[in-house]
Order: C-alpha cells, then sequence, then structure tokens
C-alpha cells in the first residue's frame, strides 16, 4: 500500500446490493485508481454476490481489495427495528466466518425476507469473530441509534458489548452526508468513543458514484421498496452526497477529526484477504475401497455399460458386435473428464441422481452435462439413451449400478 493515502473508502455498496445500489464495480475501480487511492472495499448489504468481480477487478488495476459486508443485526426486542454493522475481512478464516453466519442468517433467521445476524452468533462458543473487523454501523448501528435518543447509558452498554466481541477489532463508526441531527450524533460519538478508549473510523456510504446519479439511484429503491418516485410520503434514507468522495473531499469534510480518516487506512492496511481464485475444489468422494476417483470412475461407468447394453442388445452376437462402438466411446470420454480433472464432480452428480429417484424426488439434468458421454452413463438410467447418441454415456452407465430410473 501506498504510503501516503489520507483515506480508504470501507463502505461501497455496488449493484449487487440489489435493493439500494446501483454503482457497477469496474466504474468504481476505475474512480478509485483516478484518486490514487491505494484500497477499496465492497460491503453490499447482506451479500457478497460480488466480491469475485470485484477481487479480480481491483488486483488486475493494482488495486488492494477489501472484503466485507453490511449486515442486518436483529433487534431481540422489536424485529421490525434491526440494526445495521459493517463486517470486513481481516484474513480467510474471517472470511469463511463471514460466509458461515451469512448463510446461517438466510437459512434460520430471515424476518420479512430480510436476513438477519443474531449479536449471540458471535459469541466464542457459537463461531466467535477471529479474522473480523467490525465498523458501528453509525447512524443505522445499534450505538447511533442508541446515541440519536440521547440514550448515551445504553450506548456505552452496547458499545463495550460490542468492543468485547471484537477485541482491539471494533471501530466507532462516523458519517457526514447531510442526514438529520448528524453532527450531535457525531460528536456524541466522539464522546462515547474517548470515555472508552475506543477508535473512531471515519466512513463514505457509496451509494452511486456521482451527484448525478443520485435520481437514478432513487428510482432503483422505489423500484425495490415498492414506491412511486414522485410520492413525497415515501421515506428518503439516502442523501445526495452519498457519492464516491475523493481523498481531498474526505480530508476537507473530517478537518476535524483526522484520526478518522487515519483509521480508515489503518483497516485497510489490516486487512489481508488472499483468494485463490480458478481452482476447483470439490467434496472429497469417499471411494468403498479407497481406489482413486479415477479409477472408480472408470469402473463404475464400464459395469453400467455392460448391464445397459444387455437390456438394449438381448442377442449375444448382435451386443458383442455394438460393444467394441460403445466401449470405444466411453473409453475416450472419461480419459477426458479425467484430464480435465473432473473425475470427482462426475461421481457427486451421480450420487445425487441415484439418491433422489428412490425417494420419489425429481431431477432435472443440465443440458450442459448431457453433452457428455460420461454424465449419461453416470445418471441416467434409460437404456435407449445410449442408443439415441446422447453425449453423456458414463452417467447413464453409472446410474444403472444402482437403478436409477430418469
Amino acid at each position: 500500500m501506498l504510503a501516503t493515502p489520507t483515506f480508504i473508502h470501507l463502505r461501497l455498496h455496488s449493484e449487487y446490493s440489489i435493493v439500494d445500489g446501483i454503482v457497477r464495480i469496474d466504474a468504481a475501480v476505475a474512480k478509485t485508481v483516478a484518486d490514487s487511492m491505494p484500497a477499496l472495499a465492497l460491503t453490499d448489504l447482506s451479500n457478497l454476490f460480488g466480491m469475485v468481480k470485484f477481487y479480480q477487478a481491483t488486483r488486475d488495476k493494482g488495486i488492494k481489495p477489501i472484503i466485507g459486508c453490511d449486515v442486518w443485526v436483529t433487534n431481540e426486542t422489536d424485529r421490525d427495528k434491526p440494526a445495521r454493522l459493517l463486517l470486513l475481512c481481516q484474513s480467510y478464516s474471517g472470511y469463511l466466518l463471514l460466509c458461515r453466519l451469512l448463510s446461517r442468517a438466510y437459512r434460520e433467521n430471515q424476518h420479512r425476507g430480510r436476513p438477519e445476524i443474531r449479536k449471540s452468533w458471535f459469541n466464542q462458543n457459537e463461531g466467535g469473530t477471529d479474522g473480523l473487523i467490525a465498523l458501528s454501523g453509525a447512524h443505522l448501528g445499534d450505538i447511533g441509534l442508541a446515541l440519536a435518543q440521547s440514550n448515551l447509558a445504553q450506548a456505552e452498554v452496547l458499545a463495550r458489548e460490542w468492543a468485547q466481541l471484537f477485541p482491539e477489532r471494533f471501530y466507532i463508526e462516523v458519517q457526514r452526508v447531510g442526514s438529520a441531527n448528524e453532527e450531535a450524533l457525531v460528536q456524541r460519538s466522539l464522546v462515547l468513543a474517548s470515555a472508552l478508549h475506543l477508535p473512531v473510523v471515519a466512513t463514505q456510504p457509496v451509494q452511486f458514484l456521482s451527484p448525478d446519479d443520485y435520481k437514478a439511484h432513487e428510482a432503483r429503491v422505489c423500484i425495490a421498496e415498492g414506491y412511486v418516485l414522485g410520492d413525497r410520503r415515501r421515506p428518503k434514507n439516502f442523501t445526495e452526497r452519498q457519492y464516491f468522495k475523493t481523498q481531498a473531499e474526505m480530508a476537507e469534510l473530517f478537518a476535524d477529526i483526522p484520526a478518522a480518516l487515519a483509521n480508515s487506512v489503518e483497516i485497510a492496511k489490516r486487512c489481508n484477504l488472499i483468494l485463490e481464485l480458478g481452482v476447483n475444489r470439490l467434496p472429497l468422494f469417499p471411494t468403498p475401497h479407497n481406489e482413486s476417483l479415477e479409477q472408480y470412475l472408470h469402473d463404475q461407468a464400464l459395469a453400467g455399460l455392460e448391464e445397459r447394453m444387455q437390456v438394449l442388445f438381448p442377442d449375444a452376437a448382435g451386443r458383442n458386435a455394438q460393444i467394441p462402438k460403445y466401449r470405444a466411446r466411453l473409453d475416450f470420454e472419461v480419459s477426458t473428464i479425467i484430464q480435465m480433472g473432473f473425475a470427482g464432480y462426475f461421481l457427486i452428480v451421480a450420487d445425487f441422481i441415484n439418491w433422489a429417484p428412490a425417494r420419489a424426488l425429481w431431477l432435472h439434468i443440465l443440458s450442459a452435462l448431457l453433452t457428455w458421454t460420461p454424465c449419461v452413463t453416470i445418471c441416467c438410467s434409460s437404456a435407449s439413451s445410449i442408443r439415441s447418441g446422447y453425449p453423456c454415456l458414463t452417467l447413464i452407465s453409472i446410474s444403472a449400478r444402482t437403478g436409477a430410473n430418469m
């Protein structure tokens, strides 16, 4: 990272935030490069959908990618008033933990279609917080909401709890985007942080790239929330100032709190997630006698083919005349699958397809799979599939071993 940055964007909603973001990743990266900002964070709302594209785009331009997520935190006393928290990945272990938290929120704790993380999930016995940095969420976090109501005692209790959950990794977040009573909240946040010896960080909640994009962003929000743009009664949760500001603009905006700017750079230095892309990571498929995946794939496909040939060609003489052609076809495609490193993938697909019919479950095989002879021999049971020229002979053969009927 360059030695001279004055500010790093740690909060950005891209178009992958779906309900409230319109920023295209390539455009955001271009803005970062133009401002000589050495790092950039992507923190979409409740998802990591844009992570791979963002990671590749930033690395290609020499920008350090920071991966995080703007998450909902359940309000146990009023489910309709959740708080927000910003989580940033320090390391790969933190990234995996964030994935587990988001998955659990979607599976176990949705409210009105909103996936929420429970605060208790951050306890050590539930998985802890190692590898994650937390920002308080500014006016949308539970601390900010308490401060906005002048409930300083409650804010202090909450801040202590978060600081205990994220030791040396929790920051009080302040923003200046033109919200109502914003300056009073900033000053109360500074007093609280000073009293508890907690660091403060300035963020800019980027929802669009330039002020001119504000109306387009509002249209996006209206579509997501079911409002008409001209409805004066609709809630307006965003301001024209939530654009991608330069380092100079942020330095001027927070000239009175230089430490808050410096901490944005410090957090960027602390986040060092490295991802290995382009590598297939399939579950380990157990073979019955510890033979290799490649050998097991070939054996199962060959055994299934022999069984299907008996159905397709009941006459032994006719069958023996046809076997060399089908065997050559099978051997060629199995060897191709093995060379591509997909032996485990085909065995996993076959396992799903063989498991489902016995439980009266319907399955659909992707047409892409049916472009391979080995696919059909593993997974499709109809003997006519072979005669019909389906190219996936292997999946057909393997599923014949267990009687799957597709």
